[in-house]
């Protein structure tokens, strides 16, 4: 549910707009073609017309070159077919690159299961191989002996836009590293989409003239009101204020709890540093016994539903949108949805983003494990031309990411496809051309600059008049509740705790963290529901450690040092 109703995905806005080029920026850009490239060593041709560096320096193969890789399944329209349709012509044409030998899988399962039998059995697979975000996978194929490591690829042929990112965050290569190595392409996705903020009922505050909760106790303050002196009439039976889940996770996507975990100084269920830059498993630190007492607080004054530990992220939106709940954690895109259901089943009613409050010593805290990255493809030990994915993501950054006015991309991909002239006017209109871009044949997906979708909301939400196409698309398509919460979203940049463990489970994860999980659940809803003493958190932790827990951090500790200190 959420990742379907996510923004970036309801629009495809990077498949229509997006970044300008960068490719002059370094001596691998010397020429606007190189996307990154070096400059030949001389001005006499090379022997070799398609080699590497004479590629990037013309910014196509010349004759044109066969790959395979991998084309996830997609619909096909205006008569184009898999062997022919406007994303082939164009890469052939642009690029000089055609498909040989390219897979289509089924779906996103059939596609990983046919990955690991491709593994098992020796089978040839294609030159460039996506990979999901899955670091059991990942190791799977980095230990098959079939793929390259890319450093020295990447460090001379990606384009400034894609160096930067990398570099600014490094946490992206985790996954990625072994025996010192970087052994996939991380493909690019916008950050700071899911960080946390809180939604008010912003007509509840105006009729009980609040002001923007601080801290906890100002929250606690609102939520009193919201219950016992409801704007709309309704009895404190019936009004639950804070809408959250307990179901599987607390720290999620949609009525999580990360915000009061992070107010007494760790964001639980995650892997975040230490005073000293060790890693520390954040639901054993001592402030979540704090975070604990506060939530059976709140449940005993019924601020928190009794079924919450039955209800997933999406049921306990629902709270919230009936118009029982006034406080719902979720991210920017909350105005997208679930926010219109609210909007139709009660009248009159209005909603506003607010920064998450400071813990009683001042502490802030939100989960953020978005490093920018939603996929990354691997290269085949065998493949001929194993620089071509790179060729072809540079262009995509350079140009469809943020087209430039006047640009042949300035209203989308394709005439017909993602955009059209309606009544002499270009148009991208969803409502007069098909929903194409979601469908759209791109073997990365589309290309997304991580941090050009919040800083674009956070400039018209201080009033800046939209300039270029990515600008303009996102003002008319963004409702300005959903400008402000970034702006939020961006004020509070400095509090989010990383996720620090994105590798593969470690062997004693293997074996024994599905009953850690299970022990921290059951005692953590158990202390909220006041079926144990807060004091039970002690014992918890004790166990936690003694059952595996100081193995583990001790294993998650070794693997983050060996993939930090990679060169």
């Amino acid at each position: 549910m959420r990742n379907a109703r996510k923004p970036w995905l309801m629009l495809s806005l990077a498949a229509t707009v997006a970044l300008t080029a960068c490719s002059s920026n370094d001596k691998d850009n010397a020429s606007p073609a190189a996307s990154g490239s070096e400059p030949a060593a001389s001005s006499t041709a090379p022997a070799d017309p398609n080699s590497a560096d004479a590629v990037f320096a013309r910014g196509k193969y010349d004759p044109p070159i066969e790959i395979s890789t991998i084309i996830m399944p997609k619909k096909y329209t205006n008569g184009d077919t898999k062997e022919n349709n406007v994303h082939d012509r164009w890469m052939l044409e642009q690029l000089g690159l055609k498909y040989k030998d390219t897979w289509y899988p089924a779906g996103g399962d059939q596609y990983k299961q046919k990955l690991q039998l491709a593994i098992s059995s020796g089978e040839k697979l294609p030159d460039f191989v996506m990979v999901p975000t899955d670091p059991v996978l990942t190791n799977q194929l980095i230990e098959s002996g079939q793929f390259i490591p890319i450093d020295e690829l990447f460090d001379k042929y990606a384009n400034k836009t894609w160096k930067d990112h990398a570099a600014q965050h490094p946490e992206l290569w985790y996954p990625f590293t072994k025996d010192g190595k970087k052994w996939n392409l991380p493909i690019m996705e916008y950050t700071d989409n899911d960080d946390t903020l809180l939604w008010l009922r912003e007509d509840w505050m105006e009729k009980l003239n609040l002001q923007a909760p601080k801290t906890i106790a100002d929250l606690e303050n609102v939520m009193d009101q919201f219950k016992n002196h409801n704007p709309d009439g309704l009895k404190p039976k019936d009004v639950y204020p804070l809408a959250i889940s307990l179901k599987n996770n607390t720290n999620t996507w949609m009525g999580g709890l990360d915000w009061l975990f992070g107010a007494y100084g760790s964001v639980e269920e995650q892997w975040n540093k230490d005073a000293n830059g060790n890693l520390e498993y954040g639901s054993v630190n001592p402030g979540v016994k704090q975070a604990l007492a506060k939530l059976q607080e709140w449940m005993n004054k019924g601020y928190i539903h009794p079924d919450s530990a039955l209800w997933d992220e999406g049921k306990s939106a629902e709270l919230w949108t009936k118009g029982n709940a006034g406080v719902l954690p979720g991210a920017n895109w909350v105005p997208d949805w679930p926010a219109p259901d609210l909007l139709k089943n009660v009248a009159g009613s209005k909603f506003k983003a607010y920064p998450v409050p400071a813990g009683p010593d001042g502490k802030m805290g939100t989960k953020w494990q978005n490093s920018g990255v939603n996929s990354s493809f691997m290269i085949n030990k065998d493949a001929k031309h194993p620089e071509a994915i790179i060729l072809y993501y540079n262009y995509l950054l350079d140009n469809l990411a943020n087209p430039a006015v006047g640009s042949k991309y300035e209203y989308g991909f394709a005439q017909g496809y993602d955009w059209d002239m309606i009544d002499g006017k270009p148009t991208s209109d969803k409502g007069k051309i098909k929903d194409f871009n979601n469908d759209f044949p791109f073997i990365t997906g589309p290309a997304r600059i991580p941090d050009l979708y919040m800083k674009t909301l956070v400039k018209l939400a201080d009033g800046a008049k939209p300039e270029t196409p990515y600008e303009k698309q996102l003002a008319e398509f963004r409702k300005p509740e959903n400008w402000y919460a970034a702006k939020v979203v961006m004020s509070q940049i400095d509090i989010r705790k990383q996720n620090y463990l994105t590798g593969a489970a470690t062997p004693t994860m293997v074996s024994k963290w599905n009953l850690l999980r299970q022990s921290e659940q059951e005692t953590f809803n158990k202390i909220i529901y006041g079926k144990l003493p807060v004091d039970a958190f002690d014992q918890f932790v004790a166990s936690w450690k003694a059952n595996g827990g100081d193995q583990v951090t001790k294993e998650v500790n070794d693997w983050f040092k060996s993939v930090t200190s990679a060169k």
